[in-house]
Formats: structure tokens, sequence, C-alpha cells
């Protein structure tokens, strides 16, 4: 799955010369968390989020006017509180990488750039929902996770044991972590009955760790 096949296009903009006001209006208008900023050439120089912008604007608390208030987010422009440079990636990155960015940069989205043109923006939401999908998560079913040990044929012999009872395999995940100091699988599987997965996985002699009906 590639950047380019779950990123936003023709992502909502702002000038680098448009005020903290303008743009707060535009993402509560338009619904967006974050939005790239462009030049007067149309070339993307920055990229401002909502907390950029609430951070820069005066506390509730201050003591200055309404009057007071409006002046300076009108003086106060999104170029002096975007980020630059801008951590981009390509409609052809994998959409793992994209997400090994975000979580190694502490960023919430990337613009999508091909030759030096904006095309899109993908961000922590479309992350999320790709690990929904990927995961079956919104597919009713057998949820079962087990340990396995790092040898070839594992997957396998589990996969043709599930597919002698029917089962059908909407997600397999493997992962392991700091709470999981041996591999696990996590299969999410539909057309098969509970109490036959369980016991298939006793006869396997394989250590489940989560099972549940969901």
């Amino acid at each position: 799955m590639l950047v380019g096949e779950r990123m936003t296009r023709n992502p909502v903009t702002i000038n680098e010369e448009a005020s903290i006001d303008e743009g707060l209006h535009l993402m509560r208008e338009r619904k967006v968390r974050r939005l790239p900023v462009l030049d007067a050439a149309g070339r993307m120089v920055g990229i401002v989020s909502d907390k950029d912008l609430l951070h820069a604007a005066p506390s509730p608390a201050t003591s200055l006017s309404v009057y007071e208030l409006h002046y300076l987010l009108a003086k106060l422009t999104i170029k002096r509180v975007m980020s630059s440079p801008v951590i981009t990636v390509s409609a052809n990155t994998p959409v793992e990488e994209a997400a090994r960015i975000m979580a190694d940069n502490k960023i919430g989205g990337l613009p999508v750039v091909e030759n030096d043109q904006l095309v899109g923006i993908i961000t922590e939401t479309d992350i999320f929902k790709v690990l929904l999908e990927l995961l079956g998560a919104r597919t009713p079913g057998v949820r079962v996770t087990v340990v396995v040990k790092e040898a070839k044929g594992v997957l396998a012999q589990i996969s043709r044991s599930l597919a002698d009872l029917g089962a059908n395999i909407v997600s397999v995940a493997t992962y392991s972590g700091p709470t999981a100091a041996e591999p696990r699988i996590m299969f999410k599987l539909t057309d098969v009955d509970a109490t036959a997965v369980r016991q298939a996985f006793e006869k396997l002699g394989v250590k489940v760790t989560d099972f549940r009906t969901v």
C-alpha cells in the first residue's frame, strides 16, 4: 500500500502572508488540523498546525481588549509560526514508511510532493484508518493471538490447520516489542466456530495469549 492510495488530494493550503486569524478560521471552516503553506509563487514553503496557531494566539486570560486582540492576530502572519523546512514524502512512498517518519519526528502529517509540486497530504488519521483495515477491526469474528517460535513454516502450519476448519482469514499481523518478549501473531477469522479454533491451536501446541469473539 502506497501513500498515493491513501492521501487526501488537493489539500487545503494557506498563503504565508495570511494572518493567524485567517488560518484558524480556514481550519474551522474546512475541518482540518494542518495546512501546507505556500508562497506567492505557489511553492510550498512550510506547514502549520492548529496547535501552532493556538499557541501563537494571545491567551484568553490576557488583559488586551477585543480590538487589540484582533489587531495582533491580523498582524501576526502564518510565515512567523509555520514549520520550515517541511518533511515530505512522495506518492510512491510505502504507507508504513510514512508512518515511521511521522512517529520518529513526532509529527501528525506529511505533505506529498511530486516534481516539486504539492499533490496531497497524508495524516495520522489516514494511518489509523489503514491500521483498522489491516487488523480487520470492523469485521466481526474470532480474534486470537498466539506466541510463535522464529522458525520456517510455522505460519504455514497454522494456516493449513485453520483452512481445514474452513476458516476465512480476514487479517494476519505479526508483532514483537517491549511488551511482547516473544514474536506473536494475531489472526482475525470469520466463518468458523470459536471452540473449534481454540481446539485447533491446542492440538498444534501453540500458546494462546488472547482469545476473544468480537
